[in-house]
């Protein structure tokens, strides 16, 4: 249940128009994308509650459920985790969950949060956001952070539980404390936000940067961002710059488009248009039609790369075609045309097979 988290993964804020100015708008409408645990977090929290047979051949997975039908509760958690998995065992959520609960009604906390989890997915269970809310908050009282986080966001959306900000700010703080990155991401937005706490850009940035400091990519974007506007930190922008690049060589798009701006415009960095380009293609090749136009433009007027109509064509037919504002996706479609009215009929052919294959090869995902 990350309805919040996902919220932020696109921020308007921090969007580059073609000009190179700094967009102005609000923060975007909530998503009911999902994201994926931690799961270096719920292996360390296996490893404490939840055991494993010494092998899975069929000889220690027999031995193993023996131990966990004499009410061996961390042999319960570890069997219903191979069960999830198809361990040794064929996956079987049904399986996962019985033996779960087993474990998890002996208190062990692993299991209470793991149980909890499948309730909220449905899996193994009827999808059930109050018995997930149940389990989630039975392991959080026991200082659970997945389970504190996953609470947090149950309160947060209202699923399972009354919608709360302030319980969902009290269930991140109590993860976060324990060092969570995504706790204190999401605990520094609700200072960014003054949702279920005063607004406080000090300590939205103090979040922030215990998040972005593990690694925590959009925090490093929202540090990257208060940096800029001077917000809860001196305005500094060599150092929005060194947060924006971090999330960017960490392959987000997003902030390799900031990054890339931020070249074009020498803001917190030397003017740079060969990195700036560098770092367009790099958002551009993972289908960000901001960057995809902006490259274009580069290739077309020859600035960081060299001047190039067919590299001009194929980048704007990718931005024409790509999520921009119905404006922007008029000049892209002009440019596109222009640039072709300067390529030979073969290499015309060529760029429109280029492309055809690269939407071929980028078609959205079945969900």
């Amino acid at each position: 249940m990350s309805s919040r988290f996902c919220r932020w993964l696109v921020i308007p804020a921090l969007l580059i128009t073609a000009s190179g100015a700094w967009a102005q708008q609000g923060a975007p409408p909530a998503s009911d994308q999902k994201v994926n645990r931690s799961w270096e977090a719920t292996a360390q929290l296996l490893k404490l509650q939840c055991s494993a047979p010494p092998a899975f051949d069929e000889t220690s997975v027999v031995a193993f459920k023996q131990q966990a039908a004499s009410g061996d509760a961390a042999a319960q958690c570890g069997l219903g985790d191979l069960y999830s998995d198809g361990q040794g065992v064929p996956q079987d959520y049904a399986q996962a969950a019985l033996w779960w609960r087993k474990a998890a009604e002996q208190g062990n906390s692993s299991a209470q949060w793991l149980l909890g989890g499948l309730y909220a997915l449905g899996h193994g269970v009827p999808r059930d956001y109050a018995q997930a809310a149940l389990w989630y908050r039975k392991a959080a009282e026991q200082g659970n952070a997945l389970a504190q986080y996953d609470l947090g966001e149950a309160y947060y959306a209202g699923q399972g539980v009354p919608q709360d900000y302030a319980q969902a700010a009290l269930w991140w703080r109590k993860a976060a404390e324990q060092g969570y990155a995504k706790a204190q991401m999401n605990l520094g937005l609700s200072y960014n936000e003054g949702e279920g706490v005063s607004q406080d850009y000090v300590q939205a940035a103090f979040w922030f940067r215990k998040a972005a400091e593990q690694g925590a990519v959009h925090a490093q974007v929202f540090l990257g961002y208060l940096y800029d506007k001077g917000q809860g930190v001196p305005q500094d922008y060599a150092q929005a710059a060194l947060w924006f690049r971090k999330a960017a060589e960490q392959g987000y798009a997003k902030a390799q488009l900031i990054l890339a701006d931020m070249y074009g415009t020498g803001h917190g960095v030397p003017e740079d248009y060969a990195q700036a380009a560098a770092w367009f293609r790099k958002a551009a090749e993972q289908g960000d039609a901001e960057a995809q136009y902006s490259l274009g433009g580069l290739y077309w007027v020859g600035r960081g790369v060299p001047q190039d109509w067919a590299e001009a064509y194929f980048w704007h037919d990718l931005a024409a075609a790509g999520k921009l504002d119905a404006s922007k996706a008029k000049d892209a479609a002009k440019y596109r045309d222009e640039a072709a009215s300067h390529l030979t009929p073969a290499d015309l052919s060529r760029e429109q097979e280029r492309a055809r294959q690269w939407f071929e090869a980028h078609q959205p995902k079945p969900q």
